[in-house]
């Protein structure tokens, strides 16, 4: 899958007409990629995402009637919802994102009026990389120009978070909707999940953000994470008791884990120094790349990816191998999963000049190894979210 091209925002904009008639705005949210900082987001903790250059775009159109209609070019599929009796809850198709997109909206800004939606993406489902968040902002970007309500960035991102909670079901951090709102180009993103207070690290533009799709997605993907969750409240729960100013994970230090942590259940304690230490990281990795220091990273990379194997136990064999295949590569500073775990995808910062030979290898390594062929990606970080105002460039 290659990102969408003028040819194909054409298409986009030519089906919606055929479809609904009239001519389109079209807007598109990015999804991304999480250089370091892993199931850190949900404990008020830190993260440092970057948008990649794959996108989902929504074309929007006025109706006349209180309907939404929703058509997705990449499922052929569509549905019909009627904006006065939204249901609640998730059904398992696509559209509880649109779905829970407008819901939420209403509830913040009143009545939305009726619109045609059509949607194309090339984000990657499956791979780690946060499609979600990107039709999630796509078409609440969407929606609020149809409307003609404004809504800041910052808002957009909390709607489209509670969106995923209630009507996808996943009790997903703020990460994934923020970077798809705020991503810069050329830029990695550090986000304090619990003030929001946010800073922009220049990426060298000697370095490239490569990422390998396992193609490989566990079943329990979705349940675990969510059990990941619980298990750092109940650390956190747990911890009060000797800690009572506490109000997440991110509030710990490792002394203080290791201090009052040792009754704690010993899968629990392993959960919780993964998200302790994580979050210290990030603060390396900060520094890291503030002073141009891609080696230093790429070591904190690797810890991380131990970290995310060992105490939080959300790796799996083929993550693993795509992991050991990378850093034996030339050119890597470092190589880790991201996202969620469990299958998806690595990410590896490469030496711009090695990204190509790095790309060929691991393709053909891992498809000897698994008989498997992977998807590799080499971007660039990406801008944010907003409206395409010239489909032919």
């Amino acid at each position: 899958m290659q990102p969408s091209g003028p040819a194909s925002l054409r298409h986009l904009r030519d089906t919606f007409t055929r479809l609904y008639g009239g001519s389109p705005r079209i807007f598109r949210a990015p999804g991304r990629v999480n250089l370091i900082g892993e199931h850190t987001d949900y404990s008020d903790g830190f993260v440092m995402p970057a948008a990649i250059g794959f996108y989902t775009y929504v074309a929007v159109g006025p109706r006349n009637d209180r309907k939404l209609s929703v058509h997705s070019i990449n499922f052929g599929d569509a549905k019909q919802f009627d904006l006065q009796h939204i249901s609640e809850g998730p059904t398992g198709h696509w559209s509880d994102y649109v779905r829970g997109v407008a819901s939420v909206l209403q509830s913040k800004g009143g009545s939305l009026p009726g619109a045609n939606l059509l949607i194309q993406g090339d984000v990657p489902v499956g791979a780690g990389l946060s499609s979600s968040a990107a039709i999630e902002v796509a078409s609440a970007l969407a929606l609020l120009d149809n409307s003609g309500v404004a809504l800041d960035r910052l808002e957009v991102a909390l709607a489209c978070q509670q969106a995923e909670h209630v009507y996808a079901g996943t009790n997903c951090g703020i990460m994934d909707q923020f970077i798809s709102c705020f991503g810069q180009a050329n830029h990695a993103l550090r986000l304090d999940c619990r003030s929001l207070v946010h800073q922009s690290l220049e990426i060298d533009s000697k370095v490239r953000i490569v990422i390998c799709n396992t193609k490989v997605k566990h079943e329990l993907a979705s349940g675990e994470y969510n059990l990941r969750r619980s298990e750092c409240e109940a650390g956190v729960r747990y911890l009060k008791r000797h800690l009572p100013e506490i109000r997440a994970l991110r509030d710990v230090d490792l002394e203080e884990l290791n201090r009052w942590g040792t009754g704690m259940p010993e899968e629990t304690y392993r959960r919780c120094r993964h998200v302790v230490t994580e979050n210290e990281r990030v603060q390396a990795a900060t520094e890291a790349l503030e002073s141009a220091d891609l080696h230093r990273f790429g070591e904190l990379m690797a810890e991380s990816q131990r970290s995310l194997r060992d105490d939080f136990e959300v790796s799996c064999k083929e993550l693993d191998l795509m992991v050991k295949l990378a850093e034996s590569s030339r050119g890597v500073y470092g190589a880790r999963l991201t996202g969620g775990g469990f299958g998806g995808s690595t990410v590896n910062l490469v030496r711009a000049d090695a990204a190509k030979k790095f790309k060929q290898t691991i393709e053909r390594e891992y498809q000897h190894a698994t008989g498997v062929r992977p998807d590799v990606y080499v971007c660039c970080a990406a801008e944010g979210a907003g409206e395409v105002r010239d489909t032919a460039t």
